[in-house]
């Protein structure tokens, strides 16, 4: 499971993230929900290379089962994630961990419906984050 029980990330993920950075910002900008598609797509081309790890506390639709099988050995492509996550599917405690030849380079976590967190070793990546998600604070 991506969180433990103190809500924070689990120990793999955290040694994974050493050097890292991140940004938060609220899942919800007034009725609109950022969904997990809508984050890999805005990774843009940083995000097409990655293979895809996702775990879920909280199954709340057949499509996370689906990920989590699919993405379970050598990580799911973006093109497979983004066709699970479309359209709209709302996360309850999500991880999705993008990674090239086992390097974690993007981690981006749900919170409880509430808030992403999400952390990068490309910096412009969360730049161009920062830029679309105004409110979004450094971590």
């Amino acid at each position: 499971m991506p969180l433990n029980e103190g809500g924070r990330l689990s120990r793999g993920t955290a040694e994974a993230e050493a050097g890292m950075k991140g940004i938060t910002f609220p899942a919800w900008h007034g009725k609109h929900y950022v969904t997990l598609a809508e984050l890999v797509v805005r990774l843009g081309s940083f995000g097409l290379g990655l293979k895809w790890h996702v775990e879920f506390d909280e199954i709340v639709d057949p499509r996370c089962a689906e990920m989590e099988r699919r993405s379970a050995d050598g990580g799911m492509d973006t093109l497979p994630l983004l066709s699970l996550t479309t359209p709209f599917l709302q996360l309850i405690d999500a991880e999705a961990r993008g990674s090239v030849e086992d390097r974690v380079m993007a981690v981006l976590t749900e919170v409880d419906s509430s808030w992403w967190d999400v952390r990068a070793v490309d910096e412009g990546m969360l730049s161009e984050l920062r830029r679309h998600y105004l409110g979004a604070t450094d971590l």
